[in-house]
């Protein structure tokens, strides 16, 4: 789930989640960079979610833009997406996959994809790469552990779910994902709160995940199985490649 962000840019068409000061810069990115190369099934999705009460929930495009490129530099053929929403990211992962790729998607509900992003995955000829699984996070992940010929198949990770349970999920996607493989993580730079002092004025909850993020940050950090980048894009997106 995305933390507080800025007002939505004029023509956005989604929200401005970004840590960039300035609304007029991202959507200088949005409308330089983003919009002109993004398909046209993408641009229907993202703008039905920015409808949804909880649009701030969805990736950002410039995020998935990234994605995108990241999945087709990797070769992959199969990834797993912790956090489904709408399916907005999940169709930008489809998209990028070859025709015979597969996306295992994992969610506690599927009620925002089957309103939403459900019809506009079908229609792009997408469906067939999905495979959709109901349930809290950590049973699925261990299901797909214990599935034959899975350990080290998947090539790209992404996880936008509880941030509680990062630490669980990244154990789990360390033996899904195959050495050179990708994890993404969402949010791990929370709205910025993660580097505020500590007598600055946050809420109880914004504190908390703030805290969670560090110790998960700090942790990926000291992880020698993985090498690890934080991006200031979105509200922050820290990659790990799986090295052992």
């Amino acid at each position: 789930m995305a933390a507080p962000a800025p007002a939505p840019a004029a023509g956005s068409s989604l929200h401005s989640k970004t840590l960039l000061k300035s609304d007029q810069l991202y959507q200088y990115v949005l409308e330089s960079t983003v919009f002109p190369r993004e398909p046209d099934c993408l641009r229907e999705l993202r703008v039905a979610t920015a409808a949804h009460p909880m649009a701030r929930m969805a990736a950002s495009p410039d995020q998935v833009q990234l994605f995108g490129l990241l999945i087709e530099m990797l070769g992959a053929r199969n990834a797993v997406e912790v956090g489904v929403f709408t399916g907005y990211s999940l169709l930008a992962t489809a998209l990028a996959l070859p025709d015979d790729g597969k996306v295992v998607a994992i969610d506690v509900t599927r009620e925002s994809y089957d309103e939403i992003g459900a019809p506009v995955v079908e229609k792009a000829g997408m469906a067939h790469k999905v495979d959709f699984r109901v349930g809290l996070a950590l049973p699925m992940l261990d299901q797909l552990v214990a599935e034959d010929g899975n350990l080290g198949k998947f090539d790209f990770a992404f996880v936008d779910a509880d941030k509680a349970n990062f630490h669980h999920y990244h154990e789990r996607l360390l033996r899904l994902v195959r050495v050179g493989g990708l994890i993404a993580y969402d949010n791990t730079l929370w709205g910025g709160s993660v580097a505020a002092p500590d007598d600055e004025a946050l809420s109880e909850r914004d504190r908390e995940l703030a805290g969670i993020a560090r110790g998960f940050n700090a942790a990926l950090t000291g992880d020698r199985r993985v090498q690890v980048c934080q991006l200031a894009i979105s509200d922050g997106v820290m990659l790990c490649r799986r090295v052992a």
